[in-house]
């Protein structure tokens, strides 16, 4: 059974820094693409970052390039999504991902696990 959890979140004043974590579990796949969503409650999920672990390919949202970094462990199963100058608009549930399509694209419909999200708050 896959399962990712993420840890990591909490409320940061804006332009404060976050790392959050998540951890996969269970899927079938050694090198696989693992995304970071968020969402806003009322909106669809949006596409932040994600990483390929063969490749330690990296893709990014123009919303947070240059602020954010996504990285993982040497096994790959363990990734983390760094994040720095928050704004209050980065505040949202945040989602981790694996099974992709095609990983750096940002179709929600098309992720077969989710995580059960960490909360991330941004206050001025």
């Amino acid at each position: 059974q896959v399962q990712l959890v993420e840890s990591g979140g909490g409320s940061v004043q804006t332009g404060g820094s976050l790392t959050l974590s998540c951890v996969v579990s269970g899927y079938r796949y050694d090198n696989k693409c693992v995304a970071w969503f968020r969402q806003v409650s009322g909106n669809g999920r949006e596409g932040v970052a994600a990483i390929y672990t063969g490749a330690r390919t990296t893709y990014f949202a123009n919303t947070v390039k240059g602020r954010f970094n996504i990285s993982q462990d040497d096994g790959g199963n363990t990734v983390y999504l760094q994040m720095n100058s928050l704004q209050a608009d980065d505040t949202a549930m945040y989602y981790c991902a694996v099974g992709i399509h095609r990983c750096g694209t940002w179709y929600p419909d098309r992720v077969a696990h989710w995580g059960r999200g960490t909360q991330v708050t941004v206050s001025p």
